[in-house]
């Protein structure tokens, strides 16, 4: 493994931050490249539990480097919150490192994301990600250098971005704005304290790859969330497939090996959006009680369903898969039957592709193929070998329908219940 992206096949939630934490203990460096603190992963670690939405899975191994990129929006009260929280728990930090190009989310953006919501109900976690991007692409967004060397005219300018949302807020929503001075020194007095943590990451990563480092790439979100290959408008507002890997790092694409896609031997999706395989039904209730479908992020329920293999196929083609990492697959053991999506039917044609125009998605049905269930406990299966032969014929129909193979199947959340079939990316 000279680079490695991990990225989402679904619509998130896939389980990214336990492959993440397995694979990291071969990695010397963990680099998240998008995303915000509407990211929520989880990493458990004999029987212990960590919430993780900014900073990288890979910080529980204090022998890596961590680094969160310039393409990730960086609450700073949240990574503070965060850091302060690993260190209660006897976590040291000290290894993480924070782009100096990477935007900073400021409590405006937060507001105007929840008044946005309340209008356009997309579904968002209120964070202020959104926002925060549209200030960055919009060129009207601080970063965090901005803070680092505080002079009259990011005063100045922060006077005129406040005023101007507060406006916004006043004539639109109605509501209070804020005190553009009150969020100037709030902000350098966070920058100081993580002063320590600030780097240029950009180029700490290329260097690490070029002087043959093992370096992993984590994404936040899904490739159906992306914002330009997924179900606009529902969609997050970064790129976390694999071409959001090499923007949001600072390097290259000729610098990455290998694309590892995360995808759950299920589907699931939070907030709203079109979602072809949902069950609204007791089997999608019994999905979401067994594999305890609730956002890390806003704690909401998560819509389940079967398996979709033309999302899989979408994701395998958009981001340049070369590798499956099936997570979750102990959560069909008490199946009989299980459903695979192979392709849609709109309008009496079948559809094999993932269509672009959501109007179509909203009215596709899903084509189903049907495979036996295997009706036993997986859990403590350590070997590929010792897969019952129903849910090794699962796996193996996943990667015949892709076209991908798979190399790391989890047969629940602790690091110790994951299977690896191929270890040449490690």
């Amino acid at each position: 493994m000279a680079a490695l992206i991990i990225v989402g096949a679904q619509w998130g939630d896939e389980g990214k931050g336990k492959i993440t934490d397995y694979i990291a203990e071969k990695a010397d460096y963990v680099v998240r490249y998008q995303g915000g603190s509407n990211a929520g992963h989880t990493v458990e670690v004999n029987d212990e539990k960590f919430m993780l939405h900014l900073i990288p899975s890979g910080i529980l191994y204090q022998d890596k480097t961590c680094i969160v990129g310039n393409g990730v929006v960086v609450d700073l009260e949240e990574v503070i919150t965060e850091i302060n929280g690993l260190q209660a728990r006897g976590i040291d930090t000290s290894h993480l490192k924070i782009s100096l190009k990477a935007p900073v989310v400021l409590p405006y953006h937060k507001k105007i994301d929840e008044m946005q919501d309340r209008s356009q109900k997309i579904g968002t976690t209120k964070r202020g990600i959104g926002p925060a991007y549209e200030d960055k692409f919009s060129r009207t967004g601080f970063r965090i250098s901005d803070f680092l060397q505080p002079d009259d005219a990011i005063k100045e300018r922060m006077q005129a971005v406040v005023a101007y949302k507060n406006k916004i807020l006043d004539k639109i929503y109605e509501e209070p704005g804020f005190d553009a001075a009150e969020i100037y020194e709030r902000t350098l007095e966070q920058i100081n304290i993580l002063r320590g943590n600030l780097a240029d990451t950009s180029v700490m990563v290329y260097d690490a790859i070029k002087s043959g480092k093992k370096v992993l790439f984590e994404g936040a979100q899904g490739t159906l969330l992306d914002i330009d290959h997924g179900t606009y408008p529902f969609v997050t507002s970064s790129s976390p497939t694999a071409g959001g890997a090499c923007t949001g790092s600072g390097v290259g694409p000729t610098c990455i090996e290998r694309v590892m896609g995360i995808a759950k031997a299920y589907t699931t999706r939070v907030g709203e959006g079109p979602f072809p395989t949902e069950l609204n039904d007791s089997l999608g209730e019994l999905l979401r009680e067994r594999g305890a479908e609730f956002g890390v992020t806003t704690g909401r329920a998560r819509r389940c369903g079967w398996l979709d293999a033309v999302i899989l196929r979408y994701a395998a083609r958009v981001n340049g898969l070369t590798d499956w990492a099936i997570t979750k697959l102990d959560v069909l053991d008490t199946f009989k039957t299980i459903k695979i999506c192979t392709g849609y039917r709109y309008k009496g044609q079948l559809l094999s592709e993932f269509p672009e125009n959501i109007n179509i998605l909203c009215q596709c049905q899903p084509e189903y193929t049907e495979v036996e269930g295997w009706q036993t406990d997986i859990t403590r299966v350590h070997e590929y070998s010792e897969l019952p032969p129903a849910a090794k014929a699962y796996i193996a129909r996943i990667e015949d329908i892709t076209g991908i193979k798979a190399s790391i199947i989890a047969v629940g959340p602790g690091r110790a219940q994951t299977i690896v079939t191929d270890p040449s990316f490690l």
